[in-house]
């Protein structure tokens, strides 16, 4: 017998972690599975997710919820009322969750209480949560409130680390639930990059075989404070004077810097700049994701507040500093190429200057993250799950 498995993604970093999964499922047709992809929409226009799909070998989602944009209650809530809809038609065995995003802490929420049959003794489908266990300590953070909900009431913890293990355990969490997995977004990674290579990207910015720096903003405390943003594009433009640095333009972030009077502080490049691309700042529309890892690993350094991207530059050997006051990726900074330097000037200066020598030092790729997340995550689902 078949056991039916929904796959949920709702903003653009949960496709990279996804994708792995659905790949291991595809690729073995012994196993006991039907999966649906379900897109909710919370990431809803072409530019942040309609070509993710199509980079990473995914066929367009079976779902589609489609519950756009709002605050965090009104999208929360849009998810929860239309994924509960989808538990009754489906009726599925398993749900995965991945990630840290509004669409996660909904559709686990929901799946956690739903009894398909009216009937608590008939069980109800396990939850599984992908990139369990990370914690930046900082609640004040609409992620770290959705990683810590999604987490209490998941069935099976995917980990990609050790650290987020020992996070897990400290919570209470039973040590059978946890299963350490490695990092799928680095099983994207590793069997996309030949193909990124071949986007043909930096090659249509005149940038290919020239050195450039790459900066992806995107976080509310970052981009929707007046002095806090503009601090941040003055800081960038010192550093862009030595060579290009791209700003790929998150849909928030362009309109903060058109909301704030901003436009003058970066280069808006809208179309290839042929063979002398111009210094300084350059924003950009958002990349696809084969662009996006043919920037990264090309890039002398990446500055960014994303948590994907810290996991990417270590990977890849990449300096990186991240434009927060905490992370929950302290791995990247303990093993790999990551500096956190918050968001001043100087600290960001150094933070470049520290992340460089960690590289010159020869950091480190943590352990599992080998290309091989995907295959074990199938491979714990496929194995039963007492007291359902």
């Amino acid at each position: 017998m078949r056991s039916r498995i929904l796959l949920v993604a709702g903003a653009r970093p949960n496709y990279m972690k996804i994708a792995p999964i659905y790949w291991a499922i595809r690729e073995n047709p012994s196993l006991p599975f039907t999966v649906d992809l379900v897109h909710t929409g919370q990431h809803y226009d072409e530019a942040m997710s309609g070509n993710f799909f199509r980079d990473l070998d995914l066929p367009e989602p079976s779902i589609n919820l489609g519950v756009g944009s709002g605050s965090h209650a009104l999208q929360t809530a849009k998810v929860m009322v239309a994924f509960e809809g989808v538990l009754l038609e489906k009726r599925p065995d398993i749900v995965v969750v991945v990630g840290d995003v509004n669409s996660t802490a909904a559709c686990a929420l929901v799946t956690s209480k739903m009894r398909l049959d009216g009937d608590a003794r008939l069980g109800r489908p396990v939850l599984a949560h992908v990139e369990a266990g990370l914690r930046s300590r900082d609640r004040s953070m609409p992620e770290e409130v959705n990683r810590v909900v999604t987490d209490a009431v998941s069935d099976l913890l995917f980990t990609t680390c050790r650290d987020a293990d020992e996070n897990l355990l400290a919570e209470g969490i039973a040590r059978e639930q946890i299963h350490f997995v490695g990092n799928p977004m680095i099983d994207s990674l590793r069997r996309c990059l030949a193909a990124a290579e071949q986007s043909g990207f930096l090659d249509r910015l005149g940038l290919d075989g020239s050195p450039f720096g790459l900066c992806t903003l995107h976080r509310p405390s970052n981009v929707d404070v007046p002095e806090v943003l503009e601090g941040l594009l003055e800081t960038l433009a010192e550093i862009a004077v030595d060579m290009p640095l791209l700003l790929p333009l998150h849909p928030r972030t362009r309109r903060r810097i058109e909301q704030f009077g901003l436009e003058e502080r970066i280069a808006d490049v809208r179309r290839p700049m042929g063979r002398r691309p111009p210094r300084g700042v350059l924003g950009l529309e958002p990349l696809s994701y084969l662009e996006m890892l043919q920037a990264l690993r090309a890039a002398q350094f990446v500055l960014t507040d994303s948590g994907g991207v810290q996991e990417e530059t270590t990977a890849l050997g990449v300096p990186c500093v991240t434009l927060r006051a905490n992370t929950e990726r302290p791995v990247t900074i303990l093993q790999g190429t990551n500096v956190l330097a918050g968001l001043g000037r100087r600290e960001i200066l150094d933070g470049l200057q520290a992340a460089r020598r960690k590289v010159a030092q020869g950091a480190c790729i943590p352990a599992l993250w080998d290309g091989r997340a995907g295959e074990r995550i199938v491979a714990a689902l496929a194995q039963p799950v007492g007291g359902q």
